[in-house]
């Protein structure tokens, strides 16, 4: 599954800057609405496009590596412990 990494680099950017970071100041420095941000940060399995991933990264000035990881799907027909 592919998990954005959105709130960690909010939180970041928050840190480094010592303020507060919102989605709606994102949303009007990347162009991205508001509500595609909330479900990119929120929402498992969000699929976004490309554009908004090269938006995210100009902004933090990060790689996509940085916006983006794979994190594997645990397989459902092993048992659990």
């Amino acid at each position: 599954m592919i998990r954005f990494r959105l709130k960690e680099l909010l939180a970041e950017k928050g840190f480094q800057e010592n303020r507060r970071v919102t989605l709606d100041e994102v949303s009007q420095a990347t162009g991205i609405h508001r509500t595609t941000l909330s479900k990119i940060a929120n929402q498992r399995g969000y699929n976004t496009g490309t554009e908004n991933v090269d938006r995210l990264c100009e902004y933090f000035e990060c790689n996509v590596a940085d916006i983006i990881e794979y994190v594997p799907t645990p397989d459902k027909s092993e048992p659990t412990a």
